[in-house]
């Protein structure tokens, strides 16, 4: 295995201590000959960094110039302990440069956390317990159908809608899939809307997804639906969607992510008896970012060894992603 060159490089160096564990740092150092500390990308210019073969980083990663690119002639790889790469990946293909992704590692807590608000959806948790405040209210509790045969529908296709669907094969449900894209389409999102008990939304964030889930599919729920939003706030008709649970109280919101976050003092979503909100909590946090960290470890211990990738992104990807 070749020992390659490698150095932390980040806008943020706290971001680095917070996502790679000390010990994850002193095993990159055993493996690869690691420059210390943190290079930010207003060091470049006086960094030699002539040598380097790898770089590793995390949320902070910059959009390198050609002029630090200049600076980096022997760069091969980038390893990146996190999800999205579009914001510094092409001058990088330009290049040649490989870069491995923990996209798929950072998917899997946002589907265990959706996989929970589903399974207490099917039984309607969340819109009886805020309302279990008397024996009446125990007595007249609309529970829902349960986990058995009925329909779920996951908006989006990507690492974490397919994760998802992989946990939901252990219940007996039917989990329909709509594609990211539209020519792909099997099942439109009209059907998924109208026919789901409950909806999760994982597209990707694309403009063209912008406010594509609108104030109608919302009203084409079904009677004590639940509406799941762990992708992004800007591919909701907010306003939209305020007014159909203003007018069915029957349905149910559970939004991980808002329009702009976080929402303003005066928004009604912090109002509405059938929205839940959470603080944009259910990808990788704390323990579960070093699950990314070692993702890129283990690819780059591959990558010296000569061995395939496994979480290897391409120009292809960020085109059709």
């Amino acid at each position: 295995m070749r020992k390659l060159k490698s150095v932390f490089l980040c806008r943020r160096p706290e971001k680095v201590e917070e996502v790679y564990t000390l010990e994850q740092r002193r095993e990159i150092a055993e493996f690869t000959d690691l420059r210390p500390g943190v290079v930010t990308p207003e060091e470049i210019a006086s960094t030699d960094l002539s040598q380097v073969e790898a770089v590793f980083s995390t949320w902070g990663m910059p959009c390198l110039t050609d002029e630090q690119l200049d600076r980096m002639p022997k760069l091969e790889a980038v390893f990146y302990a996190a999800g999205a790469t579009d914001g510094f990946a092409r001058p990088l293909f330009a290049r040649g440069v490989r870069i491995v992704s923990a996209w798929r590692a950072n998917a899997i807590p946002v589907a265990e956390f959706v996989l929970g608000q589903i399974l207490l959806a099917m039984k309607n948790c969340f819109s009886i317990a805020p309302r279990l405040r008397s024996r009446e209210a125990w007595r007249s509790a609309d529970a829902g159908p349960g986990c058995y045969g009925e329909t779920i529908a996951l908006i989006g296709n990507g690492a974490i809608a397919q994760y998802l669907a992989g946990l939901l094969e252990h219940f007996e449900l039917k989990v329909i899939v709509v594609s990211s894209r539209r020519e792909r389409r099997t099942v439109s999102l009209e059907e998924a809307f109208r026919t789901a008990y409950v909806v999760s939304n994982h597209l990707p964030n694309r403009a063209d997804n912008q406010k594509v889930l609108g104030e109608e599919l919302f009203a084409s729920m079904r009677h004590n639906a639940t509406f799941i939003n762990t992708g992004r706030g800007a591919q909701v008709d907010e306003a939209g969607l305020i007014r159909v649970l203003k007018k069915r109280p029957d349905l149910t919101a559970l939004l991980d992510v808002t329009d702009h976050e976080p929402p303003d003092d005066d928004s009604e979503l912090y109002r509405l008896p059938n929205v839940f909100l959470t603080p944009h909590i259910a990808g990788s946090l704390h323990d579960e970012v070093h699950r990314m960290a070692q993702l890129a470890i283990d690819e780059c211990r591959r990558y010296a060894a000569g061995e395939p990738l496994q979480h290897e992104v391409t120009e292809e990807m960020l085109m059709t992603s």
